[in-house]
């Protein structure tokens, strides 16, 4: 990135700073796994404390350039709370800030237009049950009907009680949105969620009729889930993915 912006590392907490490079690491790995829109969708995470800050993008700035200290902290009402030259994405911090608001598990919220998620959100049927990636994703999933671009604050509540307590939210005509209580654990999830939207238009591409999972098999996934990562959940994949990122660039820890 040719553009020096000045290290926070000393300004916030320790606490704080190890979340900022952890999001700054899930922008990377969004850039590198093909999730992004140019400079136009957002991941955002809940700073630790009483006071509901969260982190979210310098809007302009592509996901290969963000770092931990050019995140943008803001509160409930878009202010910096620290002062920053970048802007923030009004439709992005509608979307997250509501979310945040009536989550308390919610410590990063990851959204995105990926052409794979589109595609999905567009079909009536939405996230059908043809993976085992879809297993995952099938027992916490919800949809959001398309009211236009996230603006104007009347959604909130229609996209909160739509949400509800689910973990995947299916935007519909727009996108894929995941909530997890940690930065990996969301990454985890929309790599789940964006690899089922991705096999999904493969497999209807082919034209032949599709073989859908025994419903049984939904039921008790969150155990099984912890099976497969061997208890550990996304932890089991983050540090393998962090020592990816440092190789490509570790630039984003500045």
């Amino acid at each position: 990135m040719n553009m020096k912006i000045a290290s926070l590392k000393e300004v916030v907490s320790a606490q704080e700073w190890e979340l900022r490079v952890q999001l700054a690491a899930c922008y990377r790995l969004a850039a590198v796994y093909g999730w992004t829109d140019l400079v136009f969708t957002h991941i955002s995470a809940r700073v630790p404390g009483p006071d509901h800050h969260f982190l979210i993008n310098p809007y302009g700035l592509m996901f290969d350039e963000i770092t931990a200290s050019s995140l943008v902290k803001v509160d409930q009402q878009c202010n910096k709370v620290i002062d920053s030259p970048f802007p923030v994405n009004p439709a992005g911090f509608t979307i997250h800030s509501c979310i945040h608001s009536v989550r308390e598990d919610a410590g990063c919220v990851l959204h995105t237009h990926s052409r794979a998620g589109v595609a999905v959100s567009a079909q009536k049927n939405g996230v059908l049950p043809i993976s085992q990636q879809s297993t995952f994703v099938l027992g916490s999933l919800a949809y959001h009907g398309y009211e236009g671009v996230a603006l104007r604050d009347e959604e909130r509540p229609r996209l909160q009680a739509n949400l509800g307590t689910n973990n995947f939210l299916v935007l519909r005509n727009h996108g894929l949105l995941v909530v997890g209580r940690t930065v990996p654990e969301a990454f985890l999830s929309m790599y789940t969620f964006e690899n089922t939207c991705r096999i999904q238009i493969d497999a209807m591409s082919g034209g032949a009729e599709l073989t859908t999972v025994d419903p049984r098999i939904l039921q008790g996934i969150g155990e099984v889930m912890k099976t497969a990562t061997a208890g550990q959940g996304a932890n089991i994949a983050w540090p393998a993915l962090i020592r990816k990122l440092d190789r490509i660039d570790p630039s984003y820890k500045e």
